[in-house]
């Protein structure tokens, strides 16, 4: 039977003993990509990539390797491909490249992707930054000042200068606040320096990403495949895990709700998961759970890609529907035990020794259910991966700068903005105050005894004042008393 990567409305996966489809109107419930290293995660993160794109479907995608952006461009005839693409019955098959958008943190191998602190938030800032419970909370009170005093908190220069602010003022905050422990805004500023040798200086600041510029469609119609390097942000896993929550976390809040679809708004791909989840504090873990069940009414779906099934909580792998296995290996406990944890998260084919076959799956086959009729998974069947239209492999340099240069985002971020936030604010007052203080001042007396200001604005004789004036007055008298007592010298001797 011949098939084609679309058919009704399902984007063809691959074929068992019958064709296996992932229905676009159920594709919002989220999936799981697992397998070993090396048996095919890429590329089934590819051809769903291109049917996505194919239905209309704006797509985000993390590219860990470097071997996503080769979608960009028409794959390459060769022998394997064919024979593949003939063994399932793909019918008239083609090399086709797929509309792509570039995206990068640091800006050198796409569109530079900012976030502004504020917006960021304290709970996953706390997390990126590794703050212990009290510390967090320290952090809660300093972007709670920022809010009262209208301070913008867009770059790390601005958190900086927050954070101090509120050590200088800790007894002053404390009373409406809670209390600033010294040591936790030392201990915040030691972690900011931390996170700026890491490069996280070039994610925080302006222009923030627009969340809708990667909510795009193609001329033709095609959804834009929104592809984000991250082969060097993985040298910082928590700056990589972080910066997708708040992805997810921003679509959450700004999209409408629109409930059951025909097809996804956006489908999101998040590589190497684990990092999402790892050391992940509690009030972490209930804003991934609570994100990962509501946001499907927001028209996204997320597919988490990862090695080990027991990458992902139970409370979150609950509400990932369609699955595609890969192989995995089993020569420790550990790793005998996810294999059998796999299999149990399938519905159960009486033919088929689903714990075994895991284990014997070929590159490019894989276990798979998707969710069918009213959303109950489909048995699990053995299955050949259908071949990716694109490139496998990536671009080379020159291509992806060309691309990049002919995107309609170019020029749209590249340039950085340092706007008055509350660097300057706060730089601006202490300047103001100093001067003030010079202008006024009653010297280094009333910097001991003080001075106060009338009801009209005058400034009283403080003590300090009147010390000063007694002691001019006194040092005058002196002065004159000599002066007199050497010209009647001088008047006797002659």
């Amino acid at each position: 039977m011949s098939q084609s990567v679309m058919q009704d409305g399902k984007i063809f996966v691959g074929k068992s003993i019958k064709p296996e489809y992932l229905d676009l109107s159920l594709a919002n419930r989220h999936g799981l990509i697992t397998g070993a290293t090396g048996t095919g995660k890429t590329v089934t993160l590819q051809i769903l990539a291109e049917g996505f794109s194919r239905a209309g479907v704006p797509v985000f995608a993390a590219d860990i390797k470097g071997d996503l952006s080769g979608m960009a461009e028409a794959g390459q005839p060769k022998d394997f491909i064919a024979k593949r693409a003939a063994d399932i019955g793909l019918e008239n098959f083609e090399y086709k490249a797929t509309p792509c958008v570039f995206w990068d943190v640091f800006g050198q191998d796409g569109h530079p992707v900012r976030a502004r602190v504020d917006d960021m938030g304290a709970l996953l800032l706390s997390r990126m930054l590794e703050l212990n419970e009290v510390q967090e909370g320290v952090l809660n009170v300093a972007f709670r000042v920022a809010a009262d005093e209208n301070l913008g908190i867009y770059n790390l220069a601005d958190l900086r200068a927050i954070v101090n602010n509120v050590g200088e003022r800790s007894k002053e905050l404390s009373t409406k606040y809670g209390n600033v422990a010294t040591s936790s805004v030392g201990a915040i500023q030691r972690r900011l320096l931390v996170l700026e040798e890491q490069g996280a200086n070039h994610f925080f600041g302006e222009p923030a990403l627009d969340i809708w510029d990667l909510i795009r469609t193609a001329p033709d119609g095609r959804g834009i495949v929104n592809i984000f390097a991250a082969d060097k942000l993985m040298e910082k896993p928590r700056l990589y895990g972080t910066f997708l929550l708040w992805m997810l976390t921003k679509l959450w809040q700004l999209l409408p709700e629109v409930g059951d679809q025909p097809k996804p708004k956006l489908v999101f791909f998040f590589d190497e998961a684990h990092l999402l989840f790892d050391d992940a504090p509690g009030a972490l873990m209930d804003r991934i759970e609570q994100i990962a069940r509501l946001v499907r009414s927001k028209g996204v779906g997320v597919y988490f890609i990862t090695q080990n099934p027991l990458d992902v909580p139970n409370s979150v792998s609950a509400q990932l529907g369609n699955r595609v296995q890969h192989a995995l290996r089993a020569y420790t406990p550990k790793e005998q035990k996810a294999v059998r944890a796999a299999a149990e998260t399938f519905r159960p084919n009486p033919d088929l020794d689903t714990e075994r076959t895991i284990l014997e799956l070929k590159v490019g086959e894989a276990l798979v259910s998707m969710l069918e009729n009213r959303g109950e998974p489909s048995i699990v069947q053995r299955t050949l991966i259908r071949p990716p239209e694109g490139r496998i492999g990536p671009l080379t340099e020159a291509e992806r700068k060309g691309l990049i240069a002919a995107s309609p985002m170019y020029g749209k971020y590249e340039q950085a903005q340092d706007r008055e936030s509350a660097h300057e604010i706060l730089a601006k007052r202490a300047s103001e105050t100093a001067t003030e203080g010079e202008s006024t001042g009653g010297g280094w007396l009333d910097s001991i005894f003080g001075s106060s200001k009338g009801a009209s604005g005058r400034k009283r004789q403080g003590v300090g004042d009147m010390v000063t004036r007694e002691l001019e007055r006194s040092f005058a008298r002196t002065v004159a008393s000599v002066i007199k007592g050497i010209i009647l010298k001088s008047i006797r001797l002659r």
